[in-house]
């Protein structure tokens, strides 16, 4: 693509990438320097230079200028890339129905359930916490959402191989950072707004806008806001909506309502309240949680144009979302769950179900830490919350970093008064306690990791096998199922 196309009155010549890491850069890329939190772009001009860049896009003064070398100067480098990145890659997000789905909770599943039903019926990608997904494609991400040049390159990928629609989680982050500002999203969802990123943003204030951003600045005129009208940021979310708003719920008055809900640790049977008419809904989907999740998917496609029949007709057998509240059967005679539930408002909803499932004379066990580097704060919560709930509870490893995990238990037993607790470092031998220590009719729930196949440590990301897969081998090794 020539560079003209990028940028006004810019010199014709062709370039092959675009790049914002410099040692990644290859033979006429142009070279983006971004700032970040701990290193800036253009501290690495040089380097990308003698890797190959054509064109270096600045914000600050460059005092040495390298002949040959094109160099554009901009007032917001990341605002420049992404827009650079949507055209060089053929705008693809405006090619396909493109769903944006944020909140604290929830997103990995909402995106997942507006897959699996949307997918037979018009090819549709997913790209999230558990994996980037189209047709028979399937990648692991290093992030909730990608940078925009990575991301942009996907969404031409989906493209190209036919999709016609992408769920897209968005995280906060993602939003603060500008990754989704070349993307103009057709439908907006939001699923809940609780206690979580304070590391990163400081306050509730601050992770809140992070959060609004989707709905003021990313979601076309003529696109549609899907919101939680039982969240108490709702008033406030809807009042900053730059497009129209289609509500769901179950305590309040809504577009989409569930009423008459009855659950088991099988299925959902609820009655859909739609512009006055009673659909009656069953679905494999258990907790009610997940009942507002399925509800913000059934809004999101049926504001889209994909009939109400068929949308219930699929919510019969929505597949098992991976580390989302997934029960693990070996043939043992008590109950495992592995979720990701990592902040105090997902540990009480998980726990909860989890109480609900177990027999009256059985135990609620859990297994869970805290992450390292991350919301210090919220440790103590966990062990309160634990407390209320559980019957036994083991502390261990849980993306600790550069954290002692000990120490982390430590913080997280200041919350814990009467439940009778360990602390097993190793996660695999904590795991392994829990399934030693079942007994029929007791619940085990394996909280934090979900479906990762890796540990964040000391010295960066390790490898681990994944709760899901470690507890099936201490089930068969240790329980001879």
């Amino acid at each position: 693509m020539r560079l003209s196309k990028l940028f006004k009155n810019a010199p014709t010549v062709n370039v092959s990438g675009l790049c914002f890491d410099s040692r990644k850069v290859k033979k006429d890329n142009v070279y983006f320097c971004l700032p970040g939190l701990t290193f800036d772009g253009h501290d690495f001009i040089d380097s990308a230079i003698e890797n190959g860049a054509i064109c270096v896009v600045h914000s600050k003064e460059i005092q040495h200028k390298k002949d040959g070398v094109i160099y554009i100067r901009v007032h917001d480098v990341n605002e420049a890339m992404n827009q650079c990145a949507r055209i060089f890659y053929g705008k693809p997000s405006d090619k396909m129905t493109m769903y944006g789905i944020t909140g604290t909770n929830g997103k990995s599943t909402v995106a997942n359930i507006i897959r699996s039903i949307l997918d037979p019926i018009e090819p549709c990608g997913y790209i999230g916490t558990i994996a980037i997904e189209y047709g028979d494609v399937k990648l692991m991400p290093d992030l909730t959402t990608p940078d925009a040049l990575f991301l942009q390159s996907k969404l031409s990928d989906m493209v190209n191989a036919g999709m016609k629609a992408c769920a897209l989680e968005v995280s906060s982050h993602g939003l603060s950072q500008g990754r989704v500002n070349g993307i103009n999203f057709n439908v907006a969802i939001f699923t809940n707004f609780t206690y979580d990123h304070l590391d990163f943003h400081g306050t509730l204030e601050n992770y809140f806008d992070a959060k609004s951003i989707l709905f003021k600045d990313r979601v076309r005129s003529d696109g549609v806001c899907i919101l939680n009208k039982d969240d108490p940021k709702y008033a406030e979310l809807a009042a900053l909506c730059a497009a129209r708003v289609v509500t769901y719920g179950i305590e309040n008055e809504a577009d989409y309502r569930a009423i008459h809900i009855q659950m088991n640790n099988e299925a959902s049977h609820f009655d859909l309240v739609y512009q006055g008419k009673s659909y009656p809904v069953m679905t494999n989907l258990v907790a009610t949680y997940n009942i507002y999740n399925l509800l913000a998917a059934i809004a999101a496609l049926h504001e889209t144009g994909i009939e109400l029949e068929k949308i219930i007709a699929a919510c019969c057998q929505i597949p098992q979302v991976q580390g989302r509240l997934e029960q693990i059967k070996e043939g043992q005679d008590f109950n495992v769950i592995v979720d990701f539930a990592h902040t105090p408002d997902g540990l009480q909803k998980v726990m909860e179900f989890g109480r609900s499932i177990t027999k009256e004379d059985g135990n609620l066990i859990a297994v869970f830490g805290s992450a390292g580097k991350r919301d210090v704060a919220k440790r103590k919560v966990f062990g309160e919350l634990a407390d209320k709930y559980c019957d036994f509870i083991i502390l261990t490893e849980d993306d600790p970093r550069d954290e002692d995990p000990k120490e982390i238990a430590a913080q997280i037993k200041e919350g814990i008064q009467e439940t009778t607790n360990i602390f097993i470092e190793d996660r695999y031998e904590a795991i392994r306690q829990a399934v030693e220590s079942a007994k029929t009719g007791d619940t085990i729930l394996l909280l934090g990791k979900g479906d990762e196949v890796f540990i964040y440590r000391e010295n960066g990301r390790a490898p681990w096998v994944g709760d899901h897969m470690a507890v099936r081998e201490c089930i068969h090794k240790y329980r001879g199922q």
